[in-house]
């Protein structure tokens, strides 16, 4: 990422962590994955060559200017989706600062993942209500390209909340699965052939 882009980025964090920390309710926080989480989501994409990027939990926008960053090499897209129409207001204009493009929708990730055809995304970024990744799994499955990649945020510092849809995961003999301890914690899934 160029210095400028960087600047940007940093700028948004820092106003995210301001907001958060005036927040009580955990749901009004933007909740903004950590920095060498970030760093490393745009590695994935590049070393993947991802160019069909899901992002489910735009929030502000923070990781998508990450992904946007490292799709923009290989020509590619990313698609990011929230709830929250105020949210991806905001995301919007973050993507505008650091001149990068994204499709933000105002959506749910559920209806998101049961319209895309299957094998559609080459790397889907999951960071949203984890009390509905058990749900999404086979859809995500389904989405997900042979050899693509789903980067799940959270399992170590929520991983009481992510233990059901760990154990799908674990069970599960098309994908093989890395827990990295980055951040708060990322699990790596990689669809198998």
């Amino acid at each position: 990422m160029n210095a400028a882009r960087l600047a940007v980025a940093a700028d948004v964090l820092a106003a995210a962590r301001e907001h958060d920390a005036a927040q009580s309710d955990r749901r009004a926080r933007y909740r903004n994955v950590e920095p060498e989480t970030a760093e490393l989501l745009g590695v994935l994409v590049r070393a993947v060559r991802a160019a069909r990027v899901l992002e489910l939990g735009t929030s502000n926008g923070y990781s998508t200017i990450w992904l946007a960053d490292g799709v923009e090499g290989v020509g590619g897209c990313v698609v990011s989706v929230d709830i929250d129409a105020g949210r991806t207001a905001l995301a919007r204009k973050n993507l505008e600062r650091a001149g990068l493009e994204a499709d933000l929708r105002v959506t749910d990730a559920a209806e998101i993942l049961a319209q895309s055809a299957g094998g559609l995304w080459d790397l889907v970024f999951l960071d949203a209500e984890r009390a509905a990744y058990v749900g999404y799994w086979p859809d995500l499955l389904r989405v997900l390209r042979v050899g693509g990649l789903l980067i799940v945020d959270n399992v170590l510092s929520h991983s009481d909340e992510v233990a059901p849809f760990l154990s799908l995961v674990a069970t599960e003999p098309a994908v093989t699965s890395s827990q990295v301890p980055v951040g708060a914690g990322l699990q790596l899934i990689v669809k198998s052939p």
